[in-house]
C-alpha cells in the first residue's frame, strides 16, 4: 500500500460539497498537499473560497496554527481532470452526494487512473463499501472513512472496511486520520448507516416524535439532548455513563435496578419508519420558527461551542483523565 509509507500523503478530494470542503479544510490545517475535483467546475471554484474561510476560522478558534494553514492553502489545488487530480495521489477521498450509483461511478473511474496501491475512501454515512466499490479495479484498497459534520471540528471518523478490504489499507487510513488530529473508530462489519448514523437516527426519531406529539418544543428538546445525555455522553459515552450510574456496583447493579424501567420505555418509544409529507411540513415549520433563517450565525455559534468543548476535553485528557472514551 502506498499509504503506509507516509503520514502526509498527497490527497485528492472528489466532490466539493460540505463534506468534501471539510476534508479539504482538514488537509489545509495540516499543511498537506490536496487537489479538489468536481464535475461542476463552478462548485469547485466556489469551494476554494469557502475552504479558505473555514481554515482561517480554525485558526481563530485555536484549532490550527496560522503558519501551517497558510502553507496548506498554498498547496491546495483545483484539479481539472480525474487524471490530473488523482493520478499521483496516495489517498483519494470520494465525497460526492449519498447516491450509490454516483459513488460506484467515481470508484470505477478513479480506479482507472490511480497508481497501484492508491487508497480510495468513501465519505458515505451509511452505504456499504462492498457495494460502493463493486466495480473498482482493486477492492482491497477501498474502504469507508466517514467524518461527522463539520469534519474539521468533530474529531470522530468511522472507518468501515468491506469484504475485500486489506488490513494494511485500514491501518494506513487510521494513521493518516490520526495525523490529521482525528479519532478513528473501526467497525468490525458493515451495517446500514454505520454506527453513528444508526445512533443518531434512533435519537432523532424519538426527538421528532416528542415534537410532533406536542410533548416539547423544538428548542427545548434540543436542550434536553445537548445539556442532558449529550453532555454526559461527550464525557463518557452511554455504556460508561450507565456503568458509573449506580455507585460502586457498576453496570450490573444499574441493570438490576433500572433495566425493567428501560424495557418499559423501549416498549413505548416511536416505531415509525417514515414521515408523511404533512409531518415533514410541520417539523420543518417548527424548526424554522425556533431558530430562524440566519444559518451562518447559527453555524458560527455552534462551531464556537464545539471548539470550546473540544478544548475542555483535550485539557482533561492531558491532565490524566483519559480512562474513558472521551
Amino acid at each position: 500500500m502506498t499509504g503506509s509509507q507516509s503520514v502526509s500523503p498527497k490527497v485528492a478530494i472528489v466532490g466539493t460539497g460540505a463534506i468534501g470542503r471539510g476534508w479539504a479544510t482538514l488537509c489545509v490545517s495540516a499543511g498537506w498537499e490536496a487537489q479538489l475535483l468536481d464535475s461542476d467546475t463552478r462548485a469547485a471554484d466556489q469551494a476554494a473560497g469557502e475552504i479558505e474561510r473555514r481554515a482561517h476560522a480554525l485558526v481563530a478558534l485555536g484549532r490550527a496554527p496560522a503558519k501551517t494553514v497558510e502553507a496548506g492553502l498554498k498547496r491546495l489545488k483545483l484539479g481539472r481532470s480525474l487524471l490530473q487530480a488523482c493520478g499521483d495521489a496516495d489517498w483519494v477521498v470520494e465525497s460526492v452526494p449519498e447516491d450509490l450509483h454516483a459513488k460506484q461511478r467515481v470508484f470505477e473511474n478513479v480506479g482507472q487512473v490511480v497508481r497501484p496501491g492508491t487508497i480510495i475512501t468513501s465519505s458515505s454515512s451509511g452505504l456499504p463499501i462492498t457495494e460502493i466499490a463493486a466495480h473498482a479495479r482493486d477492492q482491497t484498497c477501498c474502504l469507508v472513512a466517514h467524518p461527522l459534520n463539520p469534519p474539521e471540528l468533530i474529531p470522530l471518523v468511522e472507518v468501515v472496511p468491506g469484504k475485500f478490504t486489506a488490513a494494511p489499507a485500514v491501518e494506513a487510513v487510521r494513521e493518516w486520520l490520526r495525523a490529521l488530529g482525528r479519532i478513528p473508530i473501526v467497525l468490525k462489519r458493515e451495517v446500514p448507516g454505520n454506527a453513528v448514523g444508526r445512533i443518531a437516527a434512533a435519537v432523532w426519531r424519538e426527538a421528532i416524535d416528542l415534537v410532533l406529539a406536542g410533548v416539547m418544543d423544538v428548542d427545548d428538546i434540543d436542550r434536553a439532548v445537548s445539556l442532558g445525555p449529550g453532555l454526559g455522553w461527550a464525557a463518557a459515552g452511554p455504556h460508561l455513563t450507565y456503568h458509573l450510574g449506580a455507585g460502586d456496583g457498576g453496570v450490573k447493579t444499574f441493570l438490576e435496578q433500572l433495566l425493567a424501567h428501560f424495557e418499559a420505555w423501549w416498549g413505548s418509544l416511536a416505531q415509525w419508519t417514515k414521515l408523511e409529507p404533512e409531518q415533514v411540513q410541520a417539523l420543518t415549520g417548527q424548526i424554522e420558527r425556533a431558530y430562524g433563517a440566519n444559518l451562518d450565525s447559527l453555524r458560527e455559534a455552534r462551531d464556537r461551542r464545539l471548539a470550546t468543548i473540544l478544548q475542555a476535553l483535550e485539557r482533561a485528557r492531558k491532565s490524566g483523565g483519559s480512562a474513558g472514551p472521551a
